[in-house]
């Protein structure tokens, strides 16, 4: 007899393996530039990572704007939105707090988040000061959820595999690690005083916003610095709108407790530079080069190449084999993802460790890890503002 075959269309009732994915609820603070990432990172996940930890319910949004808020929740699809964080820190259905704010909104919405029993990610810088991170970390802590600071460029599959041969030793002894972060945006004098050039809200301007990402790459690759000398400038200091009371950029060298020396640098004012983070690791063995506007590559050049080859110098590495870190989610090798694509890879790392209850770090950054950032950024301000070198010391919990 023949074998009865299903006639009509299969609902998704009747399918028992995407039922058995749980949902969690998230709360979004900030509907902007950050809202926007990871709102679209986290739809992502419910779909390219199949099958996915949980699949993220967009329960609630907030911010300051009601009409912003509205056409956001529309866009990206969350169940309501309020323009009182609280009442998205109070949302039984919320179990993921995800804090995208300007950075004076970091330290009480995500403490109360933790509070209320809320795992927590926040945007970086996650104080506006060492002292402000330390506070957010350590009461984040007291409460035992799972915390991230968002630091998305961990998440390239370039960087980690940076990371891997560094790791592996296949880089051999670190002797360099150079970094900067370069953009443009601001170098019209007309352009307006935004809140990113207001101390108050922001804590720093390109040290905070641009190198806190290079110390924070430093770290993950090389380990921790031992002492900084640094030096701020600020080019354009009346905006319509105000003064301007936080550097436009910043230079600054490096000692690292392994021997390896180094320097971090950030400007908006690199005319031609969009959104430039590029490094550098130099070792006993070879050198790894990374630019965040070839995302997808690393250049190399490793000691051990074929002696006698005529054309020695880098070669070009397409990070996108299906071995790569991250590249079981997406395409074809060659078939390139983006720069909003490194926030699935972080947001999916975190709801992981809340499935598995396992570990935030080494990978991805804890609270922990944005408060020493900050510990190295505002070391940087203390030695321009002394003329002196600074060690950098942490605080435990």
């Amino acid at each position: 007899m023949a074998e009865e075959k299903q006639v009509g269309f299969v609902t998704m009732g009747q399918v028992g393996e995407a039922a058995d994915i749980p949902t969690i609820g998230i709360g979004m603070l900030g509907y902007a530039f950050m809202g926007k990432a990871h709102s679209n990172a986290l739809k992502k996940i419910a779909y390219m990572t199949w099958p996915p930890p949980y699949l993220p319910r967009l329960v609630a949004i907030s911010g300051r704007s009601e009409d912003a808020l509205q056409e956001a929740a529309r866009r990206y699809g969350y169940e309501k939105w309020t323009t009182d964080w609280r009442e998205v820190v109070e949302d039984p259905d919320v179990q993921v707090f995800d804090n995208g704010a300007p950075n004076d909104m970091h330290a009480e919405p995500t403490i109360a988040a933790a509070r209320a029993g809320k795992e927590v990610i926040c945007e970086k810088p996650l104080g506006r000061t060492a002292e402000e991170s330390y506070e957010i970390w350590s009461e984040v802590a007291k409460t035992g959820v799972k915390h991230m600071t968002a630091f998305n460029y961990r998440f390239y599959p370039a960087v980690r595999l940076a990371k891997e041969m560094i790791d592996a030793g296949e880089l051999g002894e670190i002797y360099h690690f150079r970094a900067r972060y370069h953009q443009e945006w601001i170098m019209d004098p007309e352009f307006p005083k935004v809140w990113r050039l207001d101390k108050s809200v922001a804590g720093s301007g390109a040290l905070g916003d641009l190198g806190a990402h290079v110390i924070d790459q430093s770290r993950y690759l090389i380990g921790e610095p031992a002492a900084v000398s640094g030096i701020l400038r600020t080019f354009i200091e009346e905006r319509p709108g105000g003064t301007v009371d936080v550097d436009d950029a910043f230079e600054a060298t490096v000692e690292f407790e392994n021997g390896a020396v180094g320097t971090y640098e950030a400007t908006r004012f690199a005319l031609g530079r969009k959104n430039q983070m590029r490094w550098e690791v130099n070792g006993s063995k070879g050198t790894i080069v990374f630019d965040s506007e070839r995302m997808n590559e690393l250049e190399v050049n490793l000691a051990d190449s074929k002696p006698g080859e005529q054309a020695q110098g880098f070669r070009t590495v397409l990070v996108s084999e299906a071995y790569h870190p991250y590249w079981e989610h997406w395409w074809p090798h060659g078939h390139m993802i983006g720069w909003e694509d490194n926030f699935v890879h972080e947001l999916l790392h975190l709801l992981t460790a809340i499935r598995d209850d396992t570990p935030i770090g080494p990978h991805g950054a804890t609270l922990e890890d944005g408060y020493r950032c900050a510990e190295i950024c505002d070391a940087i301000v203390r030695s321009h503002e002394s003329g002196e070198r600074q060690e950098i010391s942490y605080r435990t919990l």
